[in-house]
């Protein structure tokens, strides 16, 4: 993969990531809105981070091969 074509894909990812994030703290609030618990714990949102490899360590890792 060129420079380019890594930054484009740490880019999609977290895009990717971006959306689901959106959909669960969407559920939360509805969630919440209805008096009932929330779905997802903070730690559910942490976990994107690592489950669409966008954490520091993946990212630079990428473009050191």
């Amino acid at each position: 993969m060129t420079e380019e074509q890594k930054a484009a894909y740490i880019m999609s990812q977290s895009v990717c990531a971006m959306i689901e994030a959106l959909g669960m703290m969407s559920d939360n609030q509805q969630r919440i809105y209805r008096g009932e618990s929330i779905a997802y714990p903070s730690k559910s949102f942490n976990d994107l981070i690592e489950e669409y490899g966008i954490h520091n360590n993946a990212t630079i890792g990428l473009f050191h091969q």
